[in-house]
C-alpha cells in the first residue's frame, strides 16, 4: 500500500488537523493500491491562508523569474514522466501506453503551450487617445478543482498558468485519482518555488471542495467535472462574487456526410470514441450518419468496435482498460440497459463484463444503432465506451440533431466538402469542432458551449482567465 496521508501547505508535507483515511481503490482488481486522508475545514483554511501570505511576494516575482521556475518544472516532468503515467495507470486503470504519452505527457505538452502564448501575450499596453494604460494582474488565490479521468491534464491546465499569472492556489485533486497530484506537488517542490505559492489538499467535494467554492479569501475557482457539481460550485461561490470558470461535460456529435472516406472517418471515430475507456468529457459519443450510407456505417462501426480489446492497464498494447471506479461502472451499466430497454439497437457489446474478466471495472465496448436523439443514451453523458449511431436527411437536420443538446464542448465534421465542412461547424454551437479529425495545437483554447462551463483553458485564453485587467488614466 502506497502511503500518502499528508498535504502539501507553504512548501512542506504536513499531517492533516484530523485523520480520515481514505482508501485509493486500483479499478483494474477492486483492491485498495494506496491509502490518502480526506481533509476537512481546518486544513483547507490552512492552505488558503498560506496561499494568501505568499500571493504579494509572487505577484511581484518577475515574470522572468516565474518562467525560470516553469523551465525548471518542465525538466522535473520530463525526468519523472514514467513515474506519474505509473501512477496514472494504477489510481485510475489507463493503459501504460496511454498513461504514460497522453495522460502524463499532457502536462509537458500543456506548459510548452503556455511557454509559447507567454512570448507575445500583452501584459501592459497604451489605450485609447488620452494616455490611459491597460494593466493585467493576477486575481489573486484561486481554488483549483481537478477530476479523475485526465488528472494531470487537467492540474496542468490550471496550476501552471495560474502560476504563470502571478497567483497563488490551493489544489484538490480528485479522491479517487489522487497519486498523480500528490506526484505533481513532489514535482513543483523539486522545481523550487516559493513556500505557499502551490499547496494541495486531498478531499472530497462536499468537504474540501465546498470550503474552497465559498471561502471569502479565494478569489477565483476552476473546476472540470460534471455539470451538476459544477452548479453546486457556482451556487456556493455566488456569496462572495468569486470568478468562477467551468469545464463540464459533454455529448459531442460526430457528423458523417455520405461523401466522407467512410473506413478512415468510422474508424477514427469509433477509435476516438472508446479512448480512455470513453472517460473523455469530449469524447465524439453521438455519430450522426447521413442516410444513404447509414447502414454501411452502422456495420463499419461494429467492424471496428470488435477490434478495440479490452485489457490490463499494466500491460502495453492498443487495449483500453477498466472504468475507474464501481460508481462509474455501476453508472455505465445501468446506461447500457436503459439503452436497450428505450429500442436503440444493440449491435456491439452490451451489459457485462468482457469475456475473461470476472473482476475489475472493466466494461464491453458497446454501440448501439437507430437511436433518436430524445432517448437516454443520446442525451446523458455516458462517461463509457458507449456509441450511439443516429441517421439523419440533409445538411440542416444533421445541424439541429448536433444542436439538441444541453451541452457544447465539442463537435466533429467528416466530409471531403471543404465548404460543407466550413459551414457546418461555424452553425454547431460548441467550443471545439474538428473536421476530418485533424489534431489540434499546443495552446488551443479548450471550453464549451451552454453546459458545458465557461471559460478556456489553454494558451493565452488559459492565461486570461487567471488575471484582471485595470485601465489607469492619466498615466
Amino acid at each position: 500500500m502506497i502511503d500518502k496521508r499528508a498535504f502539501y501547505i507553504e512548501g512542506k508535507w504536513v499531517a492533516p488537523a484530523a485523520a480520515r483515511d481514505f482508501d485509493v481503490i486500483d479499478p483494474a482488481t477492486e483492491e485498495p493500491c494506496a491509502v490518502i486522508t480526506l481533509g476537512g475545514e481546518a486544513d483547507a483554511e490552512k492552505a488558503i491562508a498560506a496561499a494568501r501570505r505568499a500571493f504579494a511576494g509572487w505577484a511581484a516575482t518577475p515574470l522572468s523569474g516565474r518562467v525560470a521556475l516553469m523551465e525548471k518544472l518542465l525538466e522535473v516532468m520530463d525526468r519523472r514522466n514514467e513515474e506519474m503515467g505509473e501512477a496514472i495507470s494504477l489510481e485510475m486503470g489507463a493503459p501504460i501506453d496511454l498513461a504514460l504519452n497522453d495522460q502524463a505527457g499532457s502536462g509537458p505538452w500543456h506548459l510548452k503551450g503556455f511557454l509559447k502564448a507567454l512570448k507575445d501575450f500583452e501584459w501592459e499596453y497604451d489605450f485609447g487617445d488620452r494616455g490611459e494604460r491597460i494593466i493585467h494582474e493576477p486575481i489573486g488565490v484561486c481554488g483549483l478543482i481537478t477530476p479523475w479521468n485526465w488528472p494531470v491534464n487537467q492540474i496542468a491546465l490550471k496550476v501552471l498558468p495560474a502560476l504563470l499569472a502571478g497567483c497563488t492556489c490551493v489544489l484538490k485533486p480528485s479522491e479517487i485519482a489522487p497519486l498523480s497530484g500528490m506526484i505533481f506537488a513532489e514535482m513543483i517542490d523539486e522545481a523550487g518555488f516559493p513556500a505557499g505559492v502551490f499547496n494541495l489538499v486531498n478531499g472530497d467535494g462536499p468537504g474540501v471542495g465546498t470550503v474552497l467554492s465559498s471561502h471569502p479569501e479565494i478569489d477565483m475557482v476552476s473546476f472540470t467535472g460534471s455539470t451538476r457539481a459544477g452548479i453546486l460550485i457556482s451556487q456556493a461561490a455566488a456569496k462572495t462574487v468569486k470568478r468562477v470558470t467551468l469545464e463540464l461535460g459533454g455529448k459531442s456529435p460526430n457528423i458523417v456526410f455520405a461523401d466522407a472516406d467512410l473506413e478512415k472517418a468510422v474508424k477514427r471515430g469509433v477509435t476516438h470514441c472508446f479512448e480512455n475507456t470513453g472517460q473523455s468529457c469530449n469524447a465524439p459519443t453521438r455519430m450522426l450518419v447521413e442516410a444513404p450510407v447509414y447502414e454501411k456505417v452502422v456495420e463499419l462501426a461494429v467492424k471496428y468496435g470488435a477490434e478495440v480489446k479490452v485489457g490490463n492497464p499494466r500491460e502495453h498494447g492498443g487495449h483500453i482498460g477498466p472504468l475507474a471506479s464501481e460508481v462509474q461502472f455501476n453508472k455505465v451499466q445501468g446506461l447500457i440497459e436503459t439503452g436497450i430497454a428505450e429500442g436503440a439497437r444493440l449491435v456491439l457489446g452490451g451489459p457485462g463484463r468482457p469475456e475473461g474478466f470476472n473482476r475489475g471495472y472493466f466494461v464491453r465496448p458497446t454501440i448501439f444503432a437507430d437511436v433518436n436523439n430524445q432517448m437516454t443514451i443520446a442525451r446523458e453523458e455516458i462517461f463509457g465506451p458507449v456509441l450511439a449511431m443516429i441517421p439523419f436527411s440533409g445538411e440542416d437536420e444533421a445541424i439541429a440533431i448536433a444542436n439538441d443538446t444541453p451541452y457544447g464542448l465539442a463537435a466533429y465534421v467528416q466530409t471531403t466538402d471543404k465548404d460543407k465542412g466550413r459551414r457546418v461547424a461555424r452553425s454547431i454551437r460548441a467550443g471545439m469542432v474538428r473536421i476530418n479529425h485533424k489534431g489540434l495545437s499546443a495552446g488551443h483554447p479548450f471550453g464549451g458551449y451552454k453546459q458545458s462551463g465557461n471559460g478556456r483553458e489553454g494558451g493565452v485564453w488559459g492565461l486570461e482567465d487567471f488575471l484582471e485587467t485595470k485601465i489607469v488614466s492619466g498615466w
